[in-house]
């Protein structure tokens, strides 16, 4: 239990329960505000899970004395590049201890864990039982969680240039370091590209 919230991987779902009950389940998850998150869940998540792409967590509650599905968040492994640019002075000095820096490119390198997806599941009113804070902060406890083990102290994120959703990440301690240029695939997200966002897990 991580916040007085139940988080499952995906893959011990399918594992207990079989893949065709696991995508029955998550069919009724439901993300007006965001349907590339709606998508992934329903249509992709599976998949990306056997193939090892990235591993997706079910966020769950006790609620009228069952468990309901509230969100999820997804995690996978990336090498991002950070321009010294974006950085103050303190961050250079506190990223440098978990990254290589290459002075011809004027770029720090490491590994960090991306959180590809997360969203609150609308279905049922289930939204309302967790905060988008609460729920990012579950998903930043289990990259810590994996950190413990493999070292590391940054996790990242990506997200539409919208100020509500800049905002909600800055005020969780996110900032931007860079654009990203959308993919052709990524067919659901608004713009051109996305802010990459990145994080210092204390």
């Amino acid at each position: 239990m991580i916040h007085g919230y139940k988080v499952v991987n995906l893959q011990e779902l399918i594992e207990e329960v079989g893949e065709e009950f696991a995508k029955d389940y998550l069919s009724k998850f439901s993300c007006p505000l965001n349907q590339d998150v709606e998508n992934f869940l329903k249509f992709k998540a599976i998949e990306f899970s056997k193939q090892g792409l990235s591993q997706t967590h079910l966020v769950m509650a006790s609620h009228k004395k069952k468990m309901v599905l509230v969100g999820y968040f997804t995690l996978a492994n990336k090498t991002i590049s950070v321009s010294s640019k974006s950085l103050s002075n303190t961050a250079k000095k506190r990223i440098g201890k978990f990254s290589i820096y290459y002075p011809q490119i004027r770029k720090y390198v490491l590994s960090a864990p991306l959180i590809a997806q997360i969203g609150k599941n609308y279905t049922d009113g289930n939204n309302k039982i967790i905060s988008g804070d609460e729920l990012l902060g579950i998903a930043c406890d289990k990259v810590k969680a994996v950190q413990y083990d493999l070292g590391g102290r940054y996790a990242y994120l990506e997200c539409e240039d919208k100020p509500a959703l800049t905002g909600f990440y800055s005020r969780n301690g996110f900032y931007e370091f860079d654009r990203r240029a959308l993919d052709k695939e990524e067919t659901d997200l608004d713009g051109e590209y996305l802010v990459q966002m990145l994080k210092y897990l204390k």
